[in-house]
């Protein structure tokens, strides 16, 4: 199993396009400046010796350098032994609302990345415990089935937008059944979802939805994410807000948090209801709930041991960085020499 042990250092990879632009930019600057001094035929003539293409491979070479440099930076891994590992924990199955609502910004920075920012934390606060997710809107989704592997419940949970699934809606019934569908028969009784929508359900029954899980031991906890006052619909484009959603009349539709209707999904599902804020997303009580389940041992094959491959690209880094120290700017005479035009050139040169 391949890791990187520190991705954030990744981003670093942006830099290569700001590299490439100030590459060209000075190209352009040194040729306005030999525009200077005369006509740039003639100082062609006199420098000719410098060669056009070499700075481009000098430039590439430094530009692998630096990927390979930072991706030895970033630490990659690979497993190198697979045990199967005895653990003890509850299932939890996080059940997110991704309907356009959640992105109304009463709950900043929006609801679906306070959302995710909460989900984000009660990762990190588990210990042995396995997660999974479900997206919903119109319809519902299984995002990553339930897994021990918190890594790749951060990846999934960081590709999540209000664009992934394509009906409009709130199904949070159908996103139970779901979650429920998702954990095994085994682990029914050790098992949570954790509804994180803004309540506004128009799609199903979602209490008789809460009342079946439970009848096969499950909780059912809800956040909610907004206020009671509401927030407009912000209209995205390119991540950019150009306007708020409006109705056929043109007025500006205001989504508002219907915490009664999640405090019933909550009771019927034998879970807590939470309000999130601000200030409090609500995964400290969630965490305490979750604490007190009666925890449940299963076996999972974890990569135990990993070995760092840093060396191999900072062996390439290395390699690159003497390439471009020992490739000269100027034309190399050796090749000058094997070119098979030079006389015809020369002639030329004598008949004008």
């Amino acid at each position: 199993m391949f890791r990187i042990a520190n991705p954030d250092y990744l981003y670093l990879y942006a830099l290569v396009p700001v590299f490439l632009l100030l590459f060209l930019l000075m190209k352009r600057w040194k040729r306005r400046a030999l525009a200077t001094y005369g006509d740039m035929h003639v100082i062609g003539r006199l420098v000719e010796n410098v060669s056009v293409s070499k700075p481009w491979l000098k430039f590439t070479f430094l530009m692998l350098a630096y990927c390979s440099l930072v991706m030895a930076i970033a630490r990659p891994q690979i497993g190198s032994k697979l045990e199967e590992v005895k653990r003890q924990g509850v299932d939890v199955m996080i059940a997110l609302d991704v309907s356009n609502s959640m992105n109304a910004e009463d709950i900043r920075p929006s609801r679906l990345e306070r959302s995710k920012q909460a989900i984000y934390r009660l990762i990190d606060q588990l210990q042995g415990d396995r997660i999974g997710l479900v997206v919903f809107a119109g319809q519902a989704y299984v995002q990553l089935p339930i897994t021990t592997d918190y890594g790749a419940a951060k990846l999934f949970l960081s590709t999540i937008n209000t664009g992934i699934v394509p009906t409009q809606g709130t199904a949070i019934g159908s996103a139970i059944e779901k979650s429920v569908a998702s954990i095994g028969d085994s682990a029914k009784h050790n098992s949570a979802i954790i509804v994180i929508t803004d309540g506004e359900n128009h799609e199903d029954d979602a209490i008789s939805a809460a009342k079946e899980a439970v009848s096969k031991g499950i909780t059912v906890h809800t956040v909610g994410m907004g206020s009671p006052g509401g927030a407009p619909i912000p209209v995205l484009r390119n991540n950019s807000r150009t306007g708020f959603l409006q109705d056929r009349n043109g007025t500006t539709v205001i989504t508002k948090l219907d915490d009664a209707m999640l405090q019933q999904i909550a009771d019927a599902g034998k879970g807590k209801f939470i309000r999130a804020t601000n200030s409090d997303d609500g995964v400290n009580v969630l965490m305490k709930e979750i604490s007190a389940m009666e925890k449940k041992e299963f076996a999972s094959k974890l990569f135990t041991d990993y070995e760092d491959q840093f060396q191999y690209f900072l062996a390439l880094s290395l390699l690159f960085l003497l390439l471009d120290f020992l490739i000269s700017e100027r034309r190399s005479e050796f090749i000058a020499k094997l070119n098979l035009f030079g006389e015809r050139k020369e002639k030329e040169v004598k008949k004008s």
